[in-house]
C-alpha cells in the first residue's frame, strides 16, 4: 500500500507543491502515515486519529492528535497541507472532513480514495471488492476500524473527479477549483488474504498482468485514485464578476452590468433601502450626540 503514498509524494516534491519544511496535518491517520513520511523526510507533521488508543510514543518523532476529521480544532489555514490516506470513507461524511482539510490548509491538500468507475462496481458484484468494509474491522478485533473507528463496519465511498470538484466549489465559489487526479490500480492484499474464499485471492494474483494492463491503458478503470487539491492565489485567481478590496470581496458590477439588464428597484425594495439608510443616520446620530456629552471631548 505505501508505492502509490510514497510516489505522489515524491511527485509533489519534484513538482515543489510540498516540501519537507512544511507544517502538514494528516487525517484519519496510523502507522503507515508515520513510516511514509517519515522515510520521504518530512518532520514537522501531526497526526490525528479518531483511535484513543495511540500514545505520543507511537508516532514519535511526530505529534500525535486526537481530532475529528469532521469537526477540526484548529483555526483556518493552520497548517501549511493536509494529507489523507484511504481514510475519508470511514467519515459518516467524507465531504465533510475533506472541506475541513481544505478549511484549515494553506496551500493545499492530497487525498487518497477508493475510485468509483464500472470496473469497480463491477468488481464489488463479484465479491472482490467491498461495499462495506468488512475486514478492516476484522483486522482490528472486531473492536475498531468502521465508520468514525467504531466496530460498526463503513460504507465505501468511491469518489469520481467530479465529486472532489464540486464539493470544493461548493465550499469556495470565489474561485475556480484547482484539483489534479493521479490513478492507481491497488489489490486490497490484505482483506482478499483474510477471506475464507481463497479462490478470489488466487484469482486476482493470476489476473495481476491483466490489472498492470488496464491501469497504463485506461487509469480510469483503476480502482484506487490521488486527488491534488490547491488553495488559490487570491486576487490573482478570482472569477471576474468577483473583486477583492483590502481582505473582502465584492461583486464586479461592471462585469455584470455587461451580461444582465437590471430591473429598477420596485417600491418594496426602495422603502427598504429607506428603512436602512434612516436607521444607519439615527444610529449614527445618536452617536455623535453621546460622543459629543462625553466628559473631556
Amino acid at each position: 500500500m505505501q508505492d502509490f503514498y510514497g510516489e505522489v509524494l515524491d511527485q509533489l516534491v519534484r513538482a515543489g507543491t510540498l516540501t519537507a519544511r512544511m507544517h502538514v496535518l494528516v487525517l484519519c491517520g496510523g502507522k503507515e502515515d508515520r513510516t511514509v513520511l517519515y522515510r520521504k523526510g518530512f518532520r514537522h507533521v501531526v497526526i490525528s486519529n479518531v483511535d484513543r488508543r495511540p500514545d505520543a510514543a507511537t508516532f514519535a518523532p511526530f505529534t500525535w492528535c486526537y481530532q475529528d476529521a469532521e469537526h477540526l480544532t484548529y483555526d483556518d489555514e493552520t497548517f501549511d497541507f493536509c494529507v489523507v490516506h484511504n481514510g475519508l470513507h470511514h467519515c459518516h461524511s467524507p465531504h465533510r472532513a475533506l472541506l475541513e482539510m481544505y478549511r484549515v490548509s494553506r496551500t493545499g491538500l492530497v487525498l487518497f480514495e477508493p475510485y468509483d468507475n464500472l470496473l469497480t462496481r463491477l468488481g464489488v458484484r463479484l465479491n472482490i471488492g467491498q461495499e462495506y468494509e468488512h475486514a478492516s474491522v476484522v483486522c482490528n478485533d472486531l473492536g475498531y476500524g468502521g465508520v468514525a473507528n467504531s466496530p460498526i463496519p463503513n460504507y465505501v465511498y468511491r469518489w469520481t473527479e467530479r465529486d472532489v470538484v464540486k464539493a470544493i466549489s461548493c465550499y469556495a465559489p470565489q474561485t475556480p477549483s484547482d484539483v489534479r487526479f493521479i490513478h492507481k490500480m491497488r489489490v486490497p492484499w490484505v482483506q482478499l488474504r483474510h477471506r475464507r474464499n481463497r479462490l478470489l485471492y488466487l484469482v486476482i494474483r493470476f489476473a495481476q498482468p491483466l490489472l498492470r494492463l488496464i491501469e497504463m491503458t485506461a487509469p480510469k478503470q483503476c480502482n484506487s485514485f490521488a486527488a491534488v487539491v490547491m488553495k488559490p492565489d487570491l486576487p490573482h485567481a478570482l472569477h471576474p464578476w468577483l473583486r477583492q478590496e483590502g481582505r473582502a470581496l465584492r461583486l464586479n458590477e461592471q462585469w455584470l452590468a455587461a451580461r444582465f439588464r437590471r430591473k429598477p428597484p420596485t417600491a418594496t425594495h426602495r422603502d427598504a433601502r429607506r428603512q436602512t439608510h434612516d436607521a444607519g443616520r439615527a444610529a449614527l446620530g445618536w452617536r455623535r450626540q453621546h460622543t459629543d456629552a462625553t466628559p473631556g471631548r
